[in-house]
């Protein structure tokens, strides 16, 4: 879902990298395999100890970064657009693409419609939703505009409301629920530095600010920022003002250990081809059983009775090789444990950003608290809150260091960077992002 604009702005620095670094990217060929002649890994034998302790291990998470073929000399930290297939996946895509594409109509017709019920209750499984509650999507995106645009809730003289984090795609769906009804959009400001307590209280002074509030945007963890709003204690802040919540979930399923029971929401646009690394065009739509009335049928979709959330996403043909990938990644996800993913996701971060936090120059924009952080950490340094100095510092790091970055627009303060690490990534990967940015920095 995030981040389509990277591929019209990849341009800005990729192109002034270097001569060495270009003959590099030309010449050098993927990194090798770490498998057998057979395409088996080994098993990754993952220590039974705390994820805490896990997150730090070295030697373990080299293992899993040998089940990642990725592109040398280019250091990826913008893990955030999409999740890399580990090589497992990637082999498991490649499969189906040739089922599929081999058996043609009759597996379509036969054998898949089976096949992506087995897939939904498996998605449904992981995420804590009744099969019933969830349909498949192409990506949160899809999922999100249509739970917005056929939101019924709202009518003229009420309001939807969203902040100026949430995902840009998103806040025009919104103002679209506005024209086509007649409510006034309310936005609000997500407080710069952020804690758990003036959050809520921002949250629970605009709901009051706001009395004909219908419908609340909420973005679990944020594109721009990496921010984790505490999303249970806010819907509960507007379900008792008889607000509808509508959650974008796009970055959190597979980067942290949650359920949908500890988000308690009504609508959830979620993808599954970030953080668990399903083939790009992977996501999921979920309606609370309860709420399943509030979201008009697609485009008076008759396919599905309207007692059934499928009549609320039509997407036509699905690709079949992408939603029968998708069991794959969730076991290879499995192997590893999202507690421990999530422990050395953020440890990653830490990293890189305890070294920089103190730094004359430097803003981090993301709270160190763990419970509103993971992978994601954006920073911008002092003055430099337009989208021409942020474009500047992308491109100095990739062809100065190698570290592939990206920035971030539509904050109120202002534009940022942002750094997003892996599974693929090291210690040493977060070391010289703490590097360039001090390098940067003190040029002034």
């Amino acid at each position: 879902m995030k981040d389509a604009a990277l591929l019209s702005a990849a341009s800005v620095g990729a192109g002034a990298l270097n001569a060495r670094s270009a003959s590099a990217l030309s010449a050098s060929a993927l990194s090798a395999p770490a498998h057998d002649a057979h395409g088996e890994f080994p098993p990754l034998d993952r220590p039974d100890v705390s994820p805490e302790v896990l997150a730090s291990d070295e030697a373990f998470w080299k293992r899993v970064a040998a089940r990642y073929q990725v592109k040398p000399a280019v250091t990826n930290m913008e893990a955030g657009f999409f999740g890399m297939m580990s090589m497992p996946v990637l082999a498991a895509y490649h499969r189906h693409i040739d089922v599929a594409n081999r058996d043609s109509s009759f597996f379509a017709r036969r054998e898949y419609p089976a096949l992506i019920t087995a897939v939904r209750e498996k998605v449904a499984a992981f995420v804590g939703a009744k099969p019933t509650e969830l349909v498949l999507s192409r990506g949160a995106t899809e999922a999100l505009q249509a739970l917005i645009t056929q939101y019924n809730g709202a009518k003229s003289g009420d309001t939807v409301m969203y902040a100026d984090l949430d995902y840009n795609a998103m806040q025009w769906a919104m103002n679209s629920l506005a024209q086509q009804t007649g409510a006034t959009v309310a936005k609000i400001e997500i407080p710069e530095p952020a804690t758990r307590e003036n959050i809520l209280a921002m949250y629970d002074a605009a709901l009051k600010a706001n009395p004909r509030t219908k419908l609340l945007l909420l973005t679990h963890c944020n594109n721009k920022t990496g921010l984790i709003l505490p999303v249970k204690e806010i819907a509960a802040l507007a379900h008792a003002r008889n607000v509808d919540v509508v959650v974008d979930a796009a970055h959190s399923f597979g980067q942290l250990s949650l359920s949908l029971a500890d988000m308690d929401c009504d609508f959830v646009g979620l993808n599954l081809h970030k953080w668990i690394g399903a083939p790009v065009g992977a996501g999921a739509m979920y309606i609370r059983e309860s709420k399943l009335d509030k979201i008009d049928r697609m485009h008076a979709d008759e396919s599905a009775p309207i007692s059934s959330i499928d009549s609320r996403l039509h997407t036509g043909t699905s690709n079949f090789a992408i939603v029968m990938t998708i069991p794959d990644a969730l076991d290879f996800q499995a192997t590893i444990g999202v507690q421990n993913k999530s422990a050395r996701l953020r440890y990653l971060r830490d990293r890189w950003v305890k070294a920089v936090r103190t730094v004359p120059g430097v803003d981090v924009l993301t709270p160190d608290d763990p419970a509103l952080v993971c992978a994601i950490s954006s920073f911008r340094l002092h003055g430099r809150n337009t989208r021409e100095p942020n474009q500047a510092i992308t491109k100095a790091l990739l062809d100065e260091f190698g570290l592939f970055t990206f920035w971030r627009t539509g904050l109120a303060k202002g534009d940022c960077v942002r750094v997003t690490p892996a599974l693929y990534n090291s210690v040493a990967d977060a070391d010289k992002m703490a590097r360039a940015i001090k390098t940067i920095a003190a040029r002034g």
